[in-house]
């Protein structure tokens, strides 16, 4: 065991604070890791704050994760020391299954193992995220940052990044489709730029008329203020995609009305059950499918860095000292971050 520096929240009133705590002895297939940078995600709060009613406490959130390899295990292929790397979301699954035997990870049949608040499927203990200074992942979750990307600003790819690309390419976005995304946020504005770059003309949906100036500058096409009725009207049976990564209850009908036939609404961000109900007739007499993704697996993931890359993509961020991290907790509730907060590690030193 090595003892590693973090920031935890011990219980779901607390804030988050400095925290001693040991760090597993690597496996011969284990990278070892010291975090560079590490994005701040709001699923963080949800678990800090005990949300969702399953978080293990003390917590130490964090799987956006951007590091340098500093040891290897004997059976170590991949990576070298000094190698620039990152850990996204997940950082286990039982490797045998159909999903896990196709690279999604994501979907084991037994479960994937969380990169933090999950349990450790050889030893039992709980995993801790990147609010750290290291972190011991098996190489089979590390992926390798491209050259070319900053690695603060490539950080938040690993979760925001993923999670607005992999359905963009399982639903098989094209050169000339019509793409809605709903919402502005973290993800969003991901979305936009995974769109554009597949082709699409990429129409950013929002409730603030004060948004659609900063929509156009991260390069949508058109704007649709959806608290405005003749706009929806004017987009209704056009589009055919629509992309939500509003995390919170939102009525869907409106959104699924704009889609045309054989239209596809995709779900990113809700996990909580559709309030108001859903007209079903919306979806039956125009053949509409409602479906939901969850980030990629790790080829996917790797994937992504690499098309980020090519395309000049990364996440528009704010760099954070730690010591500052329930702050941007209480700023990232009220939407107050364009649009990721990053924490620069070397903050934790003098934390």
């Amino acid at each position: 065991m090595a003892t590693a520096k973090g920031y935890a929240a011990e219980s779901a009133d607390s804030k988050l604070a400095p925290i001693s705590f040991e760090r597993r002895e690597p496996r011969p297939d284990d990278v070892s890791i010291e975090i560079d940078y590490c994005g701040v995600c709001h699923t963080d709060i949800h678990f800090a704050q005990n949300d969702w009613g399953v978080t293990q406490f003390p917590v130490i959130p964090g799987h956006e994760i951007i590091g340098r390899v500093t040891a290897v295990g004997s059976d170590v292929t991949d990576y070298k020391v000094g190698d620039t790397v990152g850990v996204g979301c997940m950082v286990d699954s039982c490797r045998s299954c159909s999903a896990c035997e196709s690279g999604l990870e994501q979907y084991c049949l037994e479960g994937m193992t969380a990169t933090y608040n999950g349990e450790d499927r050889y030893d039992g203990s709980i995993t801790y995220g990147g609010y750290s200074d290291r972190v011991v992942v098996s190489e089979r979750f590390v992926v390798k940052v491209p050259e070319k990307l900053d690695p603060a600003s490539a950080a938040p790819i690993l979760c925001a990044g993923i999670t607005t690309y992999s359905p963009l390419r399982h639903y098989g976005v094209r050169p000339g489709d019509k793409v809605g995304v709903i919402g502005m946020g973290g993800l969003g504005h991901m979305g936009v730029k995974f769109a554009k770059a597949l082709g699409a003309e990429v129409t950013i949906f929002t409730r603030s008329e004060s948004k659609v100036a900063e929509a156009k500058k991260q390069g949508a096409d058109h704007v649709v203020v959806s608290t405005d009725d003749s706009q929806m009207e004017a987009a209704a049976e056009s589009f055919d995609f629509m992309l939500d990564t509003v995390p919170v209850q939102h009525d869907l009908n409106p959104y699924l009305n704009c889609l045309t036939f054989d239209g596809t609404h995709i779900l990113v961000g809700l996990l909580e059950p559709v309030d108001p109900p859903l007209e079903a007739g919306g979806l039956v007499f125009k053949r509409r499918v409602l479906a939901g993704s969850l980030i990629g697996g790790m080829p996917e993931t790797q994937e992504v860095l690499d098309f980020c890359a090519d395309h000049g993509i990364t996440c528009d961020v704010e760099m954070l000292d730690i010591k500052n991290i329930n702050e941007a907790y209480e700023r990232m509730k009220k939407g107050d971050v364009k649009y990721r907060f990053v924490i620069d590690m070397k903050t934790l030193k003098a934390a």
